[in-house]
């Protein structure tokens, strides 16, 4: 039962009929933070003032500068991320690559040490 729900194709939910947000990283988790920043902007406003209009205003500026801020902070931890990656991918490939010959450090050190006994 639960292996044929996750053959059929994901619904995509696009937003403003261009960006797909189950496709893009970072998107999702963006508009879901957005909104519950404009829904405690907007609501904070009105409580202090009792303006709807306003409050509707700081309602959408909340939800743009919500979401621009966590699009911005999550795109630069995943750019972090896939730069670790990257680096200990290619760690890991020089490691099984330069492993057991001369140009190994750790034989190097190991080496130097044997012989100064």
């Amino acid at each position: 039962m639960a292996g044929e729900g996750d053959s059929e194709p994901r619904k995509s939910f696009k937003l403003l009929g261009f960006l797909d947000v189950n496709s893009v990283p970072c998107s999702r988790e963006s508009v879901l933070y957005g909104s519950v920043g404009s829904l405690v902007v907007g609501l904070g406003h009105f409580l202090a003032t009792s303006r709807v209009r306003r409050s509707c205003d700081f309602a959408v500026g909340g939800f743009i500068c919500t979401m621009l801020g966590y699009w911005f902070y999550c795109r630069y931890n995943l750019a972090q991320q896939r730069i670790r990656q990257r680096m200990l991918k290619e760690g890991m490939r020089n490691k099984l690559l330069f492993e057991g010959s001369s140009l190994d450090p750790e034989r190097k050190q190991t080496g130097n040490e044997g012989s100064n006994s």
